[in-house]
């Protein structure tokens, strides 16, 4: 009798939680349309000049959209000069071949390629674009991850944003664009609706402080004031890192109110993990306690298992019942926003059980994989190499 009522004790706690969940994403709904109000160019700072741009992307081995990403920032409407840089540890990496095609589709492009094993810490990435930087020939960078596709309008909104007063640097959300397949359409929602919602909730209640690494502008002067990229060379989270350097520098980090797309292409479930992992345990780096309360955002996860403890009783199924239906809710809502068609949604729960697992197993460990490497990540957020894999992985 004691473990029976301990047990509806336990189920009448995790209702609790259910209905907290509820709630958040009630509230996550409500403020995606003013979040998105923002991403018509006409509510955003207009380019008053248009200065030359480096634009860096630091490239490690083949991806499935790796094109079309590429292609994607060499169609922009910008009518400054642009220079690509793109930059490799190994002159024999694959993605070499892809900007190959690039300079064939783009004759008149500025393409320039950096092919340098240096490394300056066990962040590969940054040593990475600190081997590209003296290459870079304009003052103003913006540096974007290879799975990162954008708008032809990019270059000029990400530009106007840092010609406003007191802004060093701008950044960008995202949304996630996927490849045929299971594994990549659930690695899409847990960027669409988890992620996402969980930026503009932080923003709106000015708990989050965000830099992605996705869209990373700035200028050449606002680098130097920082110190460059060698104080994040050694960093998980070197995205942001370098967003606090520049507030802590007087500056303003922006996050404007329209979003780049990120490739999503894992193609088994092992993958998946891995890279959910990766970035649930650096969520966990950044903002521990944060992380930790980020569990109260899964309703389903939940009310499932309060109705595993407290079985079928009415009041759990309809814990359940309200938790799938606001998290629908809010995929619709966010499709709606972006007018893409409403695809999937019996896949929402079944992610949103997947990454409250991922969740719970983040605390277990502070071991990252990351493009084929293996790190432990120590109490400052350092990366440490334990081993490599296969080039097959």
């Amino acid at each position: 009798m004691l473990a029976d009522g301990a047990l509806h004790a336990l189920a009448y706690l995790l209702g609790l939680f259910a209905i907290f969940g509820i709630v958040y994403t009630i509230v996550a709904a409500a403020i995606a349309g003013p979040f998105f109000s923002r991403r018509s160019p006409k509510c955003e700072p207009l380019c008053k000049q248009y200065p030359s741009v480096t634009v860096l992307k630091p490239l490690s081995g083949m991806e499935a959209a790796l094109l079309r990403n590429l292609r994607s920032f060499c169609e922009q409407d910008y009518p400054g000069p642009v220079q690509y840089l793109f930059g490799v540890h190994d002159a024999h990496d694959p993605a070499l071949e892809v900007v190959k095609q690039l300079q064939r589709l783009y004759p008149h492009a500025h393409i320039t390629t950096v092919a340098n094993g240096d490394m300056h810490g066990s962040n590969r990435k940054v040593s990475n674009l600190i081997n590209m930087l003296p290459a870079a020939t304009h003052d103003l960078f913006v540096f974007a991850d290879s799975d990162v596709t954008v708008g032809p309008d990019y270059l000029s909104r990400v530009v106007g944003e840092l010609q406003v007063e007191g802004v060093g640097l701008v950044t960008c959300a995202y949304v996630g664009v996927q490849e045929p397949g299971l594994w990549s359409r659930l690695s899409a929602r847990a960027v669409d609706y988890q992620f996402l919602p969980g930026v503009m909730m932080g923003l709106r209640s000015g708990l989050a402080q965000p830099c992605f690494g996705q869209t990373i502008a700035m200028r050449r002067q606002t680098l130097d004031s920082i110190g460059g990229l060698r104080p994040f060379s050694s960093l998980l989270a070197e995205d942001h890192a370098i967003g606090a350097a520049v507030r802590e520098n007087g500056q303003k980090v922006v996050v404007p109110g329209f979003v780049v797309g990120h490739a999503c292409q894992e193609s088994t479930a092992a993958k998946l993990i891995e890279h959910e992992l990766r970035w649930s345990r650096t969520i966990r780096r950044i903002d521990p306690l944060g992380h930790a309360g980020s569990a109260l955002s899964y309703p389903v996860a939940w009310a499932t298992l309060a109705v595993l403890c407290g079985g079928p009783r009415m009041s759990f199924i309809a814990l359940l019942i309200a938790s799938l239906g606001v998290r629908a809710f809010l995929q619709l809502r966010i499709d709606m926003i972006l007018r893409r068609p409403v695809r999937g949604l019996w896949l929402l729960p079944l992610w949103d059980l997947m990454a409250f697992a991922i969740l719970c197993q983040s605390f277990l460990s502070s071991r990252v994989v990351w493009r084929g490497f293996s790190f432990t990540v120590d109490g400052q957020g350092l990366l440490k190499v334990e081993q490599s894999r296969s080039s097959a992985d």
